[in-house]
C-alpha cells in the first residue's frame, strides 16, 4: 500500500512540475554559486548578494525560452532600479545557436554561458526555462519550470515582494 501511495505521490509531483504549477519551495535553500562566461566577461553569483537576482536557464531550442526573454527585458525596465539583477545561463553546447538567438530575441540583462551543464545540474532543472528567485540573503525563494504568460502577474508579484526586503524601494 505504501508503495502505491508513493507512486501516485511522485506521478502528481511530475504533473505538477510538467504543468509549471511546482512553483515555491518548502524550504528556502541556498542557492549554489556559480562563476559563468558572458559575453562581457563573467558573472559570480556570490557578488550579487543584497540584490534580487532572478536565475534563468534557456536553451536557443526552447520556444518558450523565445517567449520570456521579452518579459524579462521587461522585468529589468520595472525593477532594476529597485535592485533587481537577471541572469539568463545559456545551455547550449553550440554557442553560435545562442549567438543566433540572442541577435533575434536581444536581453537586456545578463546572459552566461555553461555548454557543460554544470551549473543546471547544481540547481536539479527539469525542464526549460526554469528560473529560481533568489533573495538578497542568496537563498532560492521560488522556482517556476517554462514560462506562462497567465502567471506573468503572479512571478511579478514575488518579485516586488521580495524586492521590499532589500530597503531600495
Amino acid at each position: 500500500m505504501q508503495n502505491r501511495h508513493s507512486l501516485q505521490i511522485a506521478v502528481l509531483v511530475l504533473l505538477m512540475i510538467a504543468g509549471g504549477l511546482f512553483s515555491g519551495l518548502v524550504q528556502a535553500s541556498t542557492a549554489p554559486d556559480f562563476t559563468l562566461p558572458t559575453r562581457h566577461g563573467s558573472v559570480h553569483l556570490k557578488s550579487l548578494r543584497g540584490h534580487v537576482v532572478l536565475v534563468d536557464f534557456w536553451a536557443s531550442w526552447c520556444g518558450p525560452c523565445r517567449e520570456s526573454f521579452p518579459w524579462m527585458n521587461r522585468l529589468m525596465d520595472r525593477f532594476q532600479d529597485r535592485g533587481l539583477k537577471i541572469v539568463a545561463i545559456n545551455l547550449d553546447q553550440d554557442s553560435s545557436a545562442a549567438q543566433q538567438f540572442l541577435a533575434q530575441v536581444p536581453a537586456d540583462f545578463t546572459v552566461a554561458f555553461d555548454p557543460q551543464g554544470k551549473t543546471p545540474n547544481a540547481y536539479g532543472v527539469m525542464g526549460m526555462p526554469s528560473s529560481y528567485l533568489i533573495g538578497p540573503d542568496g537563498r532560492i525563494r521560488a522556482k517556476h519550470i517554462g514560462f506562462h504568460g497567465d502567471r506573468v502577474a503572479a512571478y511579478e508579484s514575488a518579485i516586488a515582494k521580495l524586492l521590499q526586503t532589500t530597503g531600495k524601494d
